[in-house]
């Protein structure tokens, strides 16, 4: 719709003086369109790693070192680096595609790429040595798990598909979702809601700076991290104000485009290396040698170096669903280790307004440690619903990183071991009537996992 607002300027009062159907975008309500791809020729190849994407894409390859390096890639360059973490994703959404040395199919890049839709090719081992500054590449990662990297721009096709028309299966469906400035085109999309929203992307991208750094702003003694601050933050007195109004925005958007249809909001889930990395952050974090297993996720929540950040997101959600009212909004508890630890951030969020059942509020919790499967049934006391993260449950189950290409063979969620966690989880929340569903790329990436689920084990998933 076009919308044409004014605002009274004795009364303050705003006021909808015309809306109308907006004649460009209009015309294309009733189709819902993905494209499938088909390389037409083959030129020399350069290097292959792991695709993802499903996509081909061609452009400049742009080899930067570091994020600080973003204003040489230019929009519809190919970014060429070692490897990406979180301080990266500013500059990935203006990348036609990304090619990274190191990273699995669950690292950084590759997350991210499926986020924002481009094609990348991780764990290349050797692409920053290989491909030249400046040169013209084509990217397929169109034929299966392995994309090439090809010299020169090659021909494609594309071929465009309806979806519009598309049956629902009797799961439910739900989308990953990150970028609020995607959220209005996907939620045309035939599927029941979001299922994952992080809150890392809002966070790294609106805000920019620590929470901490945020709520106490004057006891900081860097000048120039003040003025960082004060750049972004000079039309917020209280500075905690910045971080709580910029974190609701994003989640409210997102809320607004899918309502009535739930959106569940994961808290965040940085690890202290990530968090070290926004404006201000290096005070507040301690330095870790095994971040991945660290202070993350629900350690961080009633902990006092962290805890007022954590009472900023309850905040800022109340705000979505109270202030606000998207009250489909439901919230999901990251990387809870133990039970004393559920009890401890659901009392939390309770004494800052988040209290379960009320106002219809619902609370999930991540299953991504074999203590999560183990414990199921009496974690199903604290919240509404799991989501299963098989990254994270595939990564500690194995005893593997995730994120290492020499280990990549090892890492996989297929192993018996892995299964039988998933499917213990599954019979303990179905036991218990708790809702349970399956978070990441996996049901699309392995067909076969899908029956082992649903049809096997018959055993529905509530959401994905």
């Amino acid at each position: 719709m076009d919308i044409e607002w004014a605002k009274d300027g004795q009364t303050n009062e705003l006021f909808i003086v015309q809306a109308r159907p907006e004649t460009v975008q209009s015309a294309n309500t009733n189709k819902l369109i993905i494209n499938t791809y088909t390389l037409l020729e083959k030129g020399t190849e350069i290097t292959r790693g792991m695709g993802l994407g499903n996509k081909i894409s061609a452009g400049k390859a742009r080899i930067l070192q570091s994020p600080k390096e973003s204003d040489k890639l230019q929009k519809g360059e190919i970014l060429v680096t070692e490897r990406t973490d979180s301080d990266w994703d500013p500059i990935l959404k203006k990348a036609a595609g990304i090619i990274t040395d190191q990273g699995g199919r669950t690292s950084h890049a590759a997350i991210v790429a499926r986020e924002v839709g481009v094609a990348a090719i991780v764990g290349s081992l050797n692409a920053t040595k290989v491909i030249k500054d400046g040169q013209e590449v084509t990217i397929s990662c169109a034929d299966g798990d392995t994309g090439i990297v090809y010299d020169g721009r090659l021909k494609w096709a594309e071929k465009e598909i309806d979806i519009s028309s598309l049956g629902k299966p009797n799961t439910q469906p739900m989308l990953i979702l990150a970028d609020p400035d995607q959220a209005f085109k996907f939620s045309f999309y035939p599927a029941a809601g979001v299922g994952l929203m992080r809150l890392e992307f809002v966070i790294n991208n609106s805000i920019q700076i620590h929470p901490m750094a945020l709520r106490h702003f004057d006891k900081l003694k860097d000048a120039s991290v003040k003025e960082k601050i004060e750049k972004l933050t000079h039309h917020y007195p209280d500075k905690a104000d910045y971080f709580v109004h910029n974190l609701a925005e994003g989640v409210a958007t997102i809320a607004a485009a899918f309502y009535p249809k739930d959106v569940i909001v994961r808290t965040s889930d940085f690890k202290s290396n990530e968090y070290a990395n926004l404006i201000g952050g290096t005070k507040f974090e301690p330095e870790e040698s095994n971040p991945m297993i660290g202070f993350r996720g629900a350690s961080r929540y009633y902990h006092p170096k962290y805890q007022e950040a954590f009472e900023m997101e309850c905040k800022a959600m109340k705000m979505v669903r109270e202030d606000m009212g998207f009250d489909n909004v439901k919230i999901m508890i990251s990387f809870c280790c133990t039970l004393k630890e559920a009890k401890k951030v659901v009392d939390i969020m309770a004494q800052n307004g988040l209290k379960r059942g009320k106002k219809e509020l619902e609370l999930y919790m991540m299953i991504e440690i074999p203590n999560n499967v183990i414990l199921a049934e009496e974690f199903a006391k604290f919240f509404d619903g799991f989501s299963i993260g098989s990254n994270d449950l595939t990564q500690l189950t194995l005893g593997v990183d995730r994120d290492s290409e020499l280990l990549s063979d090892i890492f996989d969620i297929n192993d018996p071991g892995v299964k039988k966690m998933i499917a213990m989880a599954i019979a303990s929340a179905k036991k218990t009537h708790t809702k349970i569903g399956l978070c990441g790329q996996t049901p699309g990436d392995y067909p076969n996992l899908r029956s082992f689920w649903w049809k096997k084990e018959s055993i529905p998933f509530p959401f994905l």
